[in-house]
């Protein structure tokens, strides 16, 4: 189910806890990624992915369940702060995995910003792969799977792809509109508040698409989808805040107005929609 929009006291209990680069999607984001694939899926892929979330307990996360796409739409996020008997993170490894921070004023290249693997476009091709390769343990494969969902929706999530040296977006202090908290950020205003404007308005996105519709959006490699996040961030997320100009000098605060707003929420909201075609097809490959 997808789930409702935050209250405004829920924007801002939300907006306090976006401190950190790789902060994703808030769960209505990821949710209706998640269900966008499911239902455009083949539906032996859809049994599969029941059968693989079936064994959530391999991933030994109860705070963090994974039994539904939905609730592994959003794990990788949620087992950011689990820690070890120790005091140690355990998932901290995986800390570098939900972005890629390839510079907006700049050619675009992955290298410098997957070295090692470590980036939301490399983590997408891996998971795949593990998830083909029958020789995967069971653990494995659930995790595989539940990271693929999440991060996935991170990439077109335009400042998990293209930044400006500014922890995607987290230094630019920003309105939305006429709301302003002090901690309010570029990259929080397009996880939470402009994302839950594009999704909410109708008709709904979670629906079965025709098969052209599906091939055209889901064409192209994975890195194919980085550059186009990464423009998205170059030409909307920062033109928008910016006056136009995505490497303008940026101000102490920006602000989106209420036109700006109505302008940039289509292009959040087919962020979303790719989002859910792609992973529908990264699915069908790995699964069936």
């Amino acid at each position: 189910m997808i789930r409702k929009p935050l209250t405004a006291l829920g924007l801002l209990a939300a907006t306090a806890l976006t401190a950190a680069p790789a902060t994703a999607y808030w769960e209505y984001g990821h949710e209706t990624v998640a269900q966008i694939a499911y239902a455009n899926v083949a539906p032996r892929t859809q049994v599969a992915i029941r059968r693989i979330l079936a064994q959530q307990a391999l991933l030994d996360t109860p705070e963090c369940p994974a039994g539904t796409i939905e609730e592994a739409s959003v794990w990788a996020d949620c087992i950011k702060p689990l820690k070890t008997a120790d005091g140690k993170s355990r998932f901290g490894f995986a800390y570098s995995w939900h972005y890629q921070n390839v510079d907006v004023c700049g050619p675009f290249d992955l290298t410098p910003a997957c070295k090692d693997g470590d980036c939301v476009s490399a983590q997408i091709d891996r998971d795949v792969t593990l998830l083909r390769d029958r020789k995967t343990s069971s653990h494995d494969r659930v995790q595989a799977l539940a990271f693929l969902i999440h991060f996935v929706g991170d990439l077109h999530q335009p400042l998990h792809a293209g930044d400006r040296h500014d922890k995607g977006g987290n230094d630019v202090k920003t309105d939305y509109g006429i709301y302003a908290p002090a901690r309010l950020n570029l990259h929080s205003v397009w996880d939470g508040t402009l994302a839950e404007r594009a999704i909410s308005a109708p008709p709904s996105l979670v629906r079965r698409y025709p098969a052209a519709e599906r091939a055209r959006i889901a064409a192209g490699t994975v890195a194919d989808w980085s550059r186009e996040s990464w423009q998205v961030a170059h030409d909307v997320t920062y033109a928008s805040a910016l006056g136009g100009d995505a490497c303008a000098p940026v101000p102490p605060r920006v602000k989106l107005d209420e036109a700006t707003i109505a302008r940039i929420a289509p292009v959040s909201r087919e962020e979303v929609r790719k989002g859910g075609l792609r992973l529908a097809k990264l699915l069908d490959k790995a699964l069936t």
